[in-house]
């Protein structure tokens, strides 16, 4: 009998190009946080304790921006994004991985950027529209394009881009994006051509609310009773944030078959690669 903890689902659907317009909901190093409540509009929110934040139909234009020369230029690489709840385990899986990792929770907008979303006078940064996709997607196109770019470099404690880090493939025909937010992106990746897999890590509710909370003590990322409060929260929202990521086109796997899927593929890729001389 195979146990379900140890094996992937389904995703509900296939992201595709006609996902691209509406963003929905929901590092190596870095993992995300997140204040309070979820928001579903900018500077003006509302709380809804339990459920995944409401999908934003609104980043169209933002999303749109992405320059013409991603589509232009043939794919020397392609990504594997790793989305699933914060604290689910995806900087440890992309550790394991082996392969170039793109943080996309440094993508996080400046602290003071006025179009943050907004729970009464506090940020929610468990909606997509406190993160910059656009960017983000640059940077994965630019990677499988070019091999090579340049990425910010967040600071979660002080809401703020501290730097930038260079990260170069060196030759990698896949790499992953790890971020609360990858599954937002999927579709936009697919339609790209960028896309090798997106998988959603899920485990039991209560196993990442310790995950979540001891990390975030030991890092001091905010004081006690917001991580508690946010904490509770999304253990109760785990199951809906792993049903829309599933729907979005990620599919949902425990920790071990998600290492398993990524060494799949990266196996075939590696003797793609080496059939076709790259």
């Amino acid at each position: 009998m195979t146990d379900s903890s140890d094996t992937c689902d389904a995703p509900t659907r296939t992201a595709s190009a006609a996902d691209v317009p509406a963003q929905a909901e929901s590092p190596a190093p870095t993992a995300t946080f997140a204040p309070d409540a979820p928001s579903t509009t900018p500077r003006a929110a509302t709380a809804t304790a339990g459920r995944a934040p409401a999908p934003d139909h609104e980043a169209a234009a933002h999303r749109a921006a992405v320059p013409h020369r991603e589509a232009a230029a043939p794919a020397l690489a392609r990504v594997v994004l790793v989305t699933g709840p914060s604290g689910s385990g995806k900087t440890r899986l992309a550790a394991r991985s082996g392969l170039p990792v793109l943080r996309l929770d440094d993508f996080y907008k400046e602290g003071d950027d006025p179009t943050l979303p907004l729970v009464g006078d506090t940020v929610d940064w468990d909606s997509p529209r406190s993160w910059d996709a656009g960017a983000a997607v640059r940077a994965i196109a630019q990677l499988c394009r070019e091999g090579a770019t340049t990425a910010p470099r967040y600071d979660l404690s002080r809401s703020a881009r501290t730097g930038t880090d260079r990260l170069a493939l060196d030759g990698s025909p896949l790499f992953l994006a790890e971020g609360i937010f990858a599954a937002d992106i999927a579709a936009r990746c697919a339609a790209l051509g960028l896309l090798a897999d997106a998988i959603c890590l899920r485990g039991r509710p209560s196993t990442t609310f310790r995950r979540r909370l001891l990390r975030d003590i030991r890092e001091a990322r905010k004081p006690l009773p917001v991580l508690l409060r946010r904490g509770w929260r999304l253990m109760r929202a785990e199951p809906a944030l792993v049903a829309r990521h599933r729907a979005l086109g990620a599919t949902p796997c425990a920790h071990t078959e998600a290492h398993a899927r990524i060494t799949r593929l990266r196996t075939a890729t590696d003797l793609t690669a080496a059939a076709t001389g790259r």
